[in-house]
């Protein structure tokens, strides 16, 4: 399994400024590094990190250079074991982490670099080729030579490292022979440390070259990439810690998403109903630490009692340890988990489809049977201090550096940790990682099991939604709220797109907002107010606010570049007032000591052009000081705010006409700061009174009587009507402007008929008031001419376009308390579907066109 997490950092300007791979977990590989379960072939083959596929010919040419004949079949670690794809997997493979460790290092540069990488691979590739036959001897000692040759040591440290141990005490150094079994032990954590670690120094030098140069603070995005959940014919150690990855990101999704987003609705007093989802920190618990309701009283006093702190305890502990005594100290702790099971159960005893030296864990994709042999030796993966100082020993730079527990100076003693500690601390330090960042998550579904295209099996999509939780997901979805912020970062924000906040604040942040939120077209279903934050639920109403915002924006820097720009100008003409004003004075100045030098006598003569030059300008001085005296006083004595206010202070005489244009504009000024307290619903309802006020006023009797009657429009409530909320999705009349019931004057009688008259957006119609039944239906484009009388009566005629549907019935005769009401709210419903206004005709005698029949 491989899981890596790369870090873009971006600068000022979204630009990027280096990546870094901050963990990069290959502890499955490593275990493969030296035998591939059969049933592990395909996944193996599409998991090998930064596999390049070369061609075999391209690899033998690069691999003679460093002594690497095409002996692919016998490097386990490259391929498959016996009975795999050897042909195919196995050559791919082998070349392609030549070619992935043929990255020139800092300081190597071109072919020498390259070499230099492949002997280090090829030492891992080697190693695994040896056969240990009895103690002290080798199948081949040509292996063991060139692999010397390669590492640059002596031939008999190595051999001596491979076929025997040194034990040191406190007086004495006890050498012993290695048996076969535990040379073949020893060579395998050797490849597989070499691996490792080289791996490892590999991920560091390319952080080195990639990561950001200048330190300071910058934005990141981090990317997280695992291949997913793990089930094969025969599962062992490795599916054990890749599913167990796979459990903790699952409890990370839940607790960043389900969890924490209905807490933090609980948590700022929204009203919410709790979507009940699966929580699998149980198992996570079961793999990783102890849980209160394991039966340990057949167990010694411990701290840890999971899957994996079983494992290390059984690794550490002295005597005889082995997979079986692991699977039944598993079993008495865990028996009565209910995501566990093996055949020491008691419920499971006769369990055929469950082997006797395996157990099962109920993941949440759904369980996996995980045979036990192996456990031990995957887990324990000690390199003893033999190896590791026969590596320091070797003339190879990059082996003390991969090696430094080699160093005969170090003279501690401490036992390597587990294969199963290592993975959790570094899996520990990825989910810290995530839990302080903003995560998202691409979920992957497999169509098939055959990773073919055009094949869907609608049984695996379904588990795989069902243990994904996509469901619960997409209902939280669907109640919660997409975007929350607090109160203060929202106002700072978005506070330009009210005339009330902006340019500053002074009040409360919730109270900001709400005036915010008022002035914008946001509807108040939109959007929830917490403690402290705000809560909007869809995401188009963020994209709305920010489109208002960018046009907002724009407004702004016109006004910016608008001061500045007058600001530029009023400089450039004070300098020219000056500089104009300068040279007229000493023009002036010049011209008078000419005149002087001439002679008095036409000095004299000239004295009275230049006494009425001097009094045009003393007067006009005194006009100026005038002018700036009376507005300073007019600027303490303005008038009240208030639009009714007819009071205007008197002025000067020569100021009479300045003192009209001001008032005007002050009066204007006023209107404009008056109108800016309505929200939109008031602004409507003004709208409307101004309308009526064009209409009606000295034209109509009966106008003043209703200019302090608020229009309310629905009279009788039609907008809460189950009925009409049918009809009108049917007939697209989805607003109610107006509604009341009015009475009809019959054509051919002249009786009054009540009737419920309706006016939406784009039509008018009418119904029957109790059945609500629509009797006509009359677009507004159709509505050409209003008629009313100048008299104190209700009547209004609405004349209509003649077409194939009013052609029977002609014009309409009303009668309504409401009749300014009406005709108001009509006109502005034509004007807007139309474009121009309708004509309305106020006389003492006007014509009704009836089919056939005109009458006045």
């Amino acid at each position: 399994m491989f899981l890596a997490f790369v870090q873009c950092n971006y600068g000022c300007g979204s630009s990027s400024r280096g990546e870094k791979l901050p963990y990069f977990l290959s502890t499955a590989q490593r275990c493969r590094c030296t035998s591939v379960e059969k049933s592990e072939a395909s996944a193996q083959c599409g998991q090998v990190p930064v596999l390049a596929r070369e061609p075999v010919s391209a690899c033998q040419q690069r691999g003679r250079q460093v002594l690497l004949h095409h002996n692919e079949a016998g490097f386990r670690h490259a391929g498959l074991q016996s009975g795999g794809d050897a042909g195919h997997v196995s050559g791919d493979l082998f070349c392609a982490q030549i070619r992935e460790h043929t990255i020139p290092t800092p300081g190597q540069h071109g072919r020498n670099g390259e070499l230099l990488a492949c002997q280090r691979v090829r030492h891992c590739v080697h190693l695994d080729t040896f056969k240990m036959l009895t103690l002290k001897y080798l199948s081949d000692y040509f292996e063991v030579y060139e692999v010397s040759e390669l590492l640059q040591g002596e031939v008999s440290i190595l051999q001596a490292a491979l076929t025997q141990r040194t034990v040191e005490t406190r007086h004495d150094v006890i050498v012993t022979d290695l048996s076969a079994t535990e040379a073949n032990y020893a060579r395998n954590a050797l490849c597989k440390a070499l691996y490792s670690r080289l791996f490892t120094w590999l991920v560091n030098k390319i952080n080195d070259t990639i990561r950001a140069k200048r330190i300071g603070k910058r934005k990141c995005i981090g990317m997280l990439d695992i291949y997913g959940f793990e089930v094969l014919e025969f599962n062992s150690f490795e599916q054990l810690i890749i599913n167990y990855c796979n459990e903790k990101l699952q409890q990370i999704l839940i607790e960043l998403t389900l969890k924490a987003e209905q807490e933090e609705y609980i948590r700022e007093g929204i009203q919410w109903e709790h979507i009940d989802y699966f929580n699998n920190a149980v198992i996570c618990d079961l793999i990783e630490k102890s849980k209160s309701d394991l039966d340990l009283s057949s167990l010694p006093a411990q701290n840890h009692h999971g899957i994996l702190a079983l494992l290390d305890e059984e690794c550490l502990r002295p005597g005889p340890v082995n997979d079986e005594t692991f699977l039944y100290k598993l079993t008495q702790a865990c028996q009565d988990n209910p995501y566990f099971e093996s055949r020491g159960c008691r419920n499971f005893i006769a369990d055929s489809t469950l082997p006797h030296h395996s157990f099962r864990v109920r993941h949440y994709a759904g369980a996996v049977t995980y045979s036990v042999m192996g456990f031990i030796d995957k887990n324990n993966d000690i390199l003893h201090r033999d190896l590791s100082q026969a590596m320091y020993r070797t003339d190879q730079p990059l082996l003390k550096t991969l090696f430094p527990e080699g160093n005969p100076k170090r003279t501690t003693l401490k036992r390597p940790t587990t294969t199963a500690t290592q993975f959790r601390i570094s899996l520990g330090a990825l989910m810290k990682s995530i839990q302080g960042r903003n995560a998202l998550y691409v979920r992957c579904i497999k169509p098939n099991e055959l990773k073919q295209p055009m094949i869907f099996e609608m049984a695996l999509v379904q588990h795989q939604v069902r243990y994904l939780g996509l469901m619960e997901n997409t209902r939280m979805r669907k109640h919660g709220y997409a975007y929350r912020q607090d109160y203060e970062s929202f106002l700072q924000r978005y506070k330009m797109l009210s005339p009330h906040t902006w340019p500053t604040w002074s009040g409360l942040p919730v109270e900001g907002v709400t005036n915010l939120l008022r002035f914008s077209p946001v509807h108040n279903s939109d959007y929830c107010f917490g403690r402290t934050k705000i809560f909007l639920k869809h995401s188009k109403t963020l994209y709305e606010l920010e489109k208002y915002r960018q046009e907002s924006l724009h407004d702004l820097a016109t006004l910016i570049q608008k001061l500045f720009r007058g600001w530029v100008h009023r400089r450039l003409f004070q300098q020219m007032r000056r500089s104009q004003i300068m040279l007229a004075t000493n023009y002036q100045a010049w011209k008078f000591s000419v005149e002087v030098e001439e002679g008095g006598s036409s000095c004299l003569s000239r004295s009275g052009p230049t006494t009425l030059w001097a009094f045009y300008v003393i007067w006009a001085a005194y006009l100026g000081w005038k002018r700036r005296r009376y507005l300073l006083w007019l600027s303490r004595h303005l008038p009240s705010e208030s639009p009714l206010c007819r009071e205007w202070p008197s002025s000067p005489r020569c100021l009479q006409e300045t003192s009209y244009y001001l008032r005007k504009l002050y009066h204007k000024w006023r209107c404009h700061k008056y109108r800016l307290r309505f929200d939109q619903t008031a602004r409507n309802r003004m709208r409307e009174k101004v309308t009526a006020s064009m209409i009606f006023k000295d034209r109509k009797s009966s106008y003043p009587k209703s200019v302090s009657h608020p229009f309310r429009g629905d009279y009788v409530r039609l907008r809460h009507n189950v009925k009409w909320k049918k009809i009108a999705a049917e007939t697209g009349d989805q607003y109610v402007v107006f509604a009341d019931i009015i009475n009809k004057i019959a054509r051919a009688s002249g009786k009054c008929l009540q009737t419920l008259f309706v006016v939406s957006t784009s039509a008018m119609l009418v119904m029957d008031q109790r059945t609500l039944q629509i009797k006509y239906r009359i677009p507004a484009t159709d509505i050409f001419r209003i008629s009313l009388s100048p008299f104190m009566d209700d009547l209004a005629v609405f004349h209509v376009r003649s077409s194939e549907a009013t052609r029977k019935k002609g014009d309409f005769l009303f009668e309504t308390g409401h009749v300014i009401e009406i005709v108001t709210k009509l006109f502005l419903v034509i004007q807007n579907a139309t474009g121009k206004p309708p004509e309305v005709n106020i006389a003492t005698e006007n014509e009704i066109n009836y089919p056939g029949v005109k009458i006045e």
